[in-house]
């Protein structure tokens, strides 16, 4: 049974914004963005046709890694707001008929967590086994227990004068592992995630989760020439990671997260996982078929082989195809373009307006769930930001950088060592501070320079603007069956254009036909069926369809629709 006779359930057909809490709306006039000014702009999103919020994390932290690194799980940091805040947003939130997903980060904690301190304290500690220590090599045990890497390079071992061993942490040295081998410590864990699904949270994005469990005889990692990390493969800083990252172990903690999630239900819960891998291994973490339309793993992978694809038919077409053919219903793709940790989406389109339009057609109608990052419907910009002066933990770790490798290492787009860049303040107005705060304050990050023609009331009142292109596209996606919840077909016409891709969406008796032209040349297709109606272009007042005849400009996008 194809999906387009499937009722498919809300998390397949949802649209998600990921807000970076720091950076979205300070209310508070400290420069920092907060859970107030977060729902202050929910009017501002439901009008945008969000349905679903993922929000990055806002629970108590030093602020370390800025909030990655969790000190209390149950509560709220004070900058952002308290916990009467917190409910408050999650009620706002329902209250418009959205959904509310939060960033968990179950793989560490802070080293400033009461946990951690404990454990720290000595080893007879009734923590010590909630992280992982070990003993060290010989002599004397100053040397790591064995040669595994972090993430983000250099060992991922850490030593402790006072206890005399070695703590493991897989991402940075205030993020020490916890151990989830002590049944103690996923009996916590899942209770925490029960605590905020008692009140009302719809869904989880599970940061790093394919690095929970790692190599219980602690075996080195084997040695690889790859130098730098990729989403295919774990190999990175000449290691490959086989004992550290996707361990056999996780594809089995994921299966016992999805059945506590299966506990809850009206609505039903979801989780995402960030998970850099194979096609193959992402389809392992989302499970085994369970039924016509679920499995029995991860509701949802972050796919992230779209994060760097070139805009150009070949590419589209593999990566749709890629994604399609591999994750056939109950297995559902997702579409990602940006993130907290990634540049920009628009700067790897050489800041091209027209291209992110393109670009926002192809996310918001092949099959999938996409996922927005927040000012990605403006257009927002990564804005360079000295390593020196870096907040990121990563950037600092790489501030002593030569130049001239920084650059060679950045020039692909694919690498940002600088996550500041694309955390900047949310471009609300014209105004200095871009809306984001008051102008007599200092924001945590400096406003983007470009914020003075990409904000939200510059584009609101053009209708040809990004911001309602993203408006009609998102508007059109929730009201067409066959585009939030039909099958995909690539069109046989595309296959005779070299500068155009063309898929369609079928659900029932709908038929929905999307077409790219990506080049810079006009693109005539003389084949098109009469009945044929035209529901989206990404050029405002635009009249592609004349008769059986359609005519692109460079870089337009449409989407038709034919009569039964």
């Amino acid at each position: 049974m194809s999906s387009s006779s499937l009722n498919l359930p809300w998390w397949k057909k949802t649209t998600v914004y990921q807000i970076y809490p720091r950076s979205f709306k300070d209310s508070s006039g400290d420069g920092i963005g907060d859970i107030p000014g977060i729902i202050s702009k929910l009017d501002y999103l439901q009008d945008l046709g969000i349905e679903t919020i993922w929000f990055s994390p806002f629970f108590s932290s030093p602020q370390a890694d800025f909030g990655y690194d969790v000190s209390d799980y149950r509560s709220i940091a004070p900058e952002y707001g308290s916990m009467t805040d917190c409910e408050k947003l999650i009620r706002d939130i329902h209250n418009r008929d959205m959904y509310v997903v939060f960033d968990l980060v179950l793989n560490h904690t802070s080293d400033q967590h009461p946990w951690f301190l404990e454990s720290q304290s000595s080893r007879d500690s009734p923590k010590r086994d909630w992280y992982i220590w070990r003993d060290g090599r010989k002599p004397h045990g100053k040397k790591p227990p064995n040669n595994w890497k972090s993430m983000v390079g250099g060992s991922g071992w850490h030593y402790d004068e006072a206890t005399e061993q070695w703590y493991w942490a897989q991402f940075l040295p205030f993020q020490p592992d916890l151990n989830y081998r002590n049944l103690d410590v996923k009996r916590e864990m899942f209770d925490t995630i029960r605590f905020w699904l008692d009140k009302g949270v719809d869904g989880f994005r599970l940061d790093i989760i394919n690095t929970i469990f790692e190599d219980e005889q602690f075996r080195d990692n084997p040695f690889a020439w790859n130098f730098f990390p990729s989403v295919e493969e774990n190999k990175s800083f000449f290691q490959n990671k086989i004992h550290t990252i996707n361990h056999p172990d996780n594809f089995l903690f994921v299966k016992e997260l999805r059945s506590l999630l299966d506990e809850y239900s009206n609505p039903e819960r979801f989780m995402v996982g960030e998970i850099h891998a194979s096609i193959d291994t992402l389809k392992r973490y989302c499970g085994e078929v369970r039924s016509k339309t679920t499995t029995d793993g991860l509701h949802l992978a972050f796919m992230f082989q779209s994060l760097d694809v070139k805009l150009d038919v070949p590419s589209l077409l593999e990566l749709v195809n890629l994604y399609d053919q591999n994750f056939q219903e109950p297995y559902t793709p997702t579409w990602v373009f940006s993130n907290h940790d990634q540049m920009r989406r628009i700067n790897k389109l050489g800041s091209d307006i027209t291209k992110a339009k393109l670009n926002a057609t192809l996310q918001l109608t092949a099959r999938g769930v996409p996922f927005i990052y927040y000012g990605e419907e403006i257009g927002m910009l990564n804005h360079k930001l000295p390593l020196k002066t870096a907040k990121d933990p990563i950037g600092r770790k790489y501030s002593w950088l030569p130049k001239i490798v920084i650059s060679l290492l950045t020039r692909t787009g694919s690498i940002s060592l600088n996550r500041d860049d694309c955390r900047t303040p949310m471009q609300w107005d014209q105004s200095p501070n871009a809306g984001f705060c008051s102008e007599d304050v200092e924001s945590w990050l400096p406003v983007s320079p470009d914020h003075q023609s990409r904000n939200v009331t510059s584009e609101e009142d053009d209708p040809d603007s990004l911001l309602n292109c993203y408006r009609s596209l998102l508007r059109l996606r929730k009201n067409t069956p066959a585009i939030h919840s039909g099958s995909l077909v690539i069109s046989s016409l595309s296959h005779n254009f070299e500068s155009v891709l063309s898929y369609q969406r079928l659900h029932d008796n709908q038929t929905v036909e999307v077409w790219l032209n990506i080049s810079e040349k006009h693109c005539r297709i003389d084949e098109m069926e009469q009945d044929a109606k035209l529901l989206f272009s990404t050029i405002h007042n635009a009249t592609p369809l004349r008769e059986s005849v359609l005519v692109l400009e460079p870089y337009q996008g449409v989407v038709l629709e034919y009569s039964q």
